[in-house]
């Protein structure tokens, strides 16, 4: 594939090569880009000596030589092509425009844009109009209403990740306004703010019968995320289907495309606004509501595309140090593989996902009678694993659960109510030297 202007190649990373001046024009540009060191101007592949290097180099050139900020807004990985190591550095276009160079400042010298496929000085008119347009309402800037927060649950969140945070952290995760004080994203990162997540249930088809509202918050907004993740998993059970050749088994809805909602719709939301995500469970679908519209010049069709402009670039930096969120702009394609773009929906003030149900969400009928292959009918994915677990190895604790699955152990100890309340699964003798039984 030829270099396009969405797309940048580098045949190394050498003292020749002015990655700052390639990523600022990305920033600087409406759809960002990406740029591979390892691959030739003609799109052949050679490959890098040393690409675990490289990246680091990287990653500290952009993080110390660009302003304003770019972190939330870049990835560096390391991928093989051909059986050679090359580094993707995958830009999203940033909201806080222009971006340029920190010894240079705002001149031609240090602010760039991508024309074609080069990356070109600035006009400085440009930089002046682009400078006074500059969004300055987001929740970087704005500071907290309380200035006493506490972030035990994020040190512990990282910690989990072996990314412990230093004395330094408010600062490096970019928690401060400018003259210091706790800005809004760290309010929403602290331990105790006003920020509740609805998750709501209905019996039918309309917000009529609503039978259960859980709220999710008051706290980090980590734990919130995982609470609510945690919760419609639970919702979003196994429907079996047994035929003279075949057991299918389907969930409800894609797991991969509504994991990707469930924090897109959290990541993206405008929180200047003061309303939180909402997630609504009716009898035929799942609606995912977030505040917010389309960042500004970002069009329908460049969103479907995967352009990203994240909302929340602090969030966004968080939300991919804990593993949360994978490569920038891989979202959106990730649902559409599973729902079409008639699944979304743009308002006035909102954005909103409907993914239809596989089948009816309550079911009428109850459990299905009787064991196939010794699992009831009705069992979420978590579930059935934790199932088949047990029946491996009688022995294994909730810990190793969790890490053969990959939910957290709160998670596990609701599945496993779950199973007891079924009459599926009990626990004889004691937590250390008990074993569980399948019923």
């Amino acid at each position: 594939m030829p270099e396009t202007n969405r797309i940048e190649y580098k045949r190394e990373l050498n003292i020749d090569v002015d990655i700052e001046k390639e990523v600022i024009a990305f920033l600087n540009y409406h759809e960002g880009g990406v740029i591979y060191i390892g691959i030739d101007k003609t799109g052949n592949v050679v490959g890098v000596s040393d690409a675990e290097g490289d990246a680091l180099k990287i990653k500290d050139r952009i993080k110390n030589n660009i302003s304003p900020s770019a972190m939330g807004l870049f990835d560096v990985v390391v991928e093989e092509r051909k059986g050679k190591e090359i580094v993707k550095i995958t830009v999203a276009s940033g909201s806080e425009k222009p971006y340029f160079k920190k010894k240079y400042g705002m001149t031609d010298k240090g602010c760039f844009i991508r024309v074609g496929t080069a990356a070109e000085p600035m006009p400085q008119g440009i930089i002046d109009k682009l400078f006074a347009t500059r969004t300055r309402n987001s929740i970087g800037k704005i500071r907290s209403n309380r200035q006493d927060l506490t972030f035990e649950q994020l040190r512990i969140y990282y910690e989990e990740k072996r990314k412990p945070l230093n004395g330094q952290f408010k600062k490096s995760l970019e928690l401060l306004t400018e003259d210091g004080a706790l800005n809004y994203a760290a309010y929403l990162l602290a331990d105790e703010n006003g920020v509740s997540i609805k998750v709501a249930k209905y019996r039918g088809t309309n917000r009529v019968d609503l039978i259960e509202n859980n709220e999710y918050g008051c706290c980090s907004l980590i734990k919130a995320t995982k609470s609510v993740l945690d919760k419609i998993e639970l919702e979003n059970r196994t429907a079996t289907q047994i035929t003279s050749k075949e057991r299918i088994d389907q969930r409800l809805w894609n797991p991969v495309a509504l994991r990707e909602a469930i924090i897109n719709s959290i990541v993206h939301n405008d929180f200047t606004r003061e309303v939180p995500p909402k997630f609504e469970i009716f009898a035929d679908r799942i609606e995912i509501t977030s505040a917010g519209i389309l960042p500004e010049g970002l069009s329908e069709e460049e969103f479907f595309e995967g352009v990203s402009i994240p909302r929340n670039r602090e969030l966004m930096r968080v939300y991919r140090d804990l593993e949360l969120v994978e490569q920038l702009g891989s979202g959106i394609p990730r649902i559409l593989e599973s729902y079409g773009k008639e699944c979304f929906r743009f308002m006035d003030n909102f954005t909103r996902m409907t993914f239809p149900a596989s089948e009816e969400v309550i079911p009428q009928s109850g459990l299905v009678d009787g064991l196939v292959d010794g699992l009831v009918d009705g069992l979420v994915e978590s579930q059935r694993k934790i199932v088949e677990l047990v029946k491996a190895n009688p022995k294994i604790s909730k810990k190793e659960m969790s890490e053969s699955i990959g939910i957290s152990t709160t998670a596990i100890d609701k599945h496993i109510k779950r199973l007891r309340d079924k009459n599926i699964l009990k626990r004889v003798g004691s937590n250390r030297s008990g074993y569980w039984e399948l019923q």
